[in-house]
């Protein structure tokens, strides 16, 4: 009886251990923009995977990063290129895209595939270093012109977002009823954060979509993320 116990709790042990390493396992995949950079250097000869579209990787990416648009059509084949059993970096402007990516890569057979938490937009956050493919980048709008946008009498609702943002173009069509049927008292201004970079450093854009609300040139409102067009309303009123 004694050595029937000792072998459940062996097992147990074993199984707990199992269950452990797994979750640990995981949990090291996703990074945060400063642990993605650290673990860069930590594996400089590991290729840096860019899933975002050629647009958006020409308007700013990580140094050394390949373009491979997680959206193209091309994309398991020149995947199928790279050497399954050695690390891997992938990243896309906000985790989404990266984090398919990641899972297909896996279930294809690759072994240590790490994620960057947040994408490009948190590594923006976080002040580190990126690259262009453009010799003149467009600056995009200034601290002095946004404040400007919210010179008015009227409630100034400001949307950041993304064309490729999926949540941002699920919000547009009601933004767009709400810039319409409350012209009278509502100014909706859409800013695309991809033009507008050093922008959003300043204002602390690091996730989208993101809405901001301003009464009187001050921030009333905010929310990060997809929200319906009945709590928009709700602090509209």
């Amino acid at each position: 009886m004694k050595k029937y116990i000792s072998i459940s709790f062996a097992m147990f042990a074993i199984l707990l251990n199992s269950c452990t390493s797994g979750q640990n396992q995981t949990s090291k995949t996703k990074l945060s923009a400063t642990e993605f950079a650290a673990k860069i250097k930590e594996i400089p000869t590991a290729p840096v995977i860019d899933v975002r579209t050629p647009d958006e990787f020409s308007n700013g990416h990580l140094q050394y990063a390949k373009n491979i648009d997680w959206n193209g059509n091309d994309f398991d084949t020149q995947i199928a290129s790279l050497d399954k059993s050695k690390p891997v970096f992938v990243y896309c402007l906000s985790g989404a895209r990266s984090a398919a990516a990641a899972n297909q890569m896996r279930s294809s057979g690759f072994k240590e595939v790490y994620e960057l938490e947040g994408g490009i937009m948190k590594w923006r956050a976080a002040n580190l270093p990126e690259t262009t493919e453009n010799k003149t980048p467009s600056p995009g709008m200034t601290r002095q012109q946004f404040d400007e946008l919210l010179n008015s009498d009227k409630l100034v609702l400001i949307d950041f977002y993304a064309d490729w943002c999926a949540p941002c173009k699920l919000m547009k069509p009601y933004l767009d009823e709400i810039s319409n049927d409350m012209a009278d008292k509502v100014i909706v201004i859409r800013i695309n954060t991809d033009d507008n970079q050093e922008l959003s450093k300043e204002l602390k854009i690091d996730a989208l979509p993101t809405l901001q609300l301003y009464k009187n040139k001050t921030l009333a409102w905010s929310n990060v993320g997809f929200i319906e067009k009945e709590e928009v309303l709700k602090q509209l009123k």
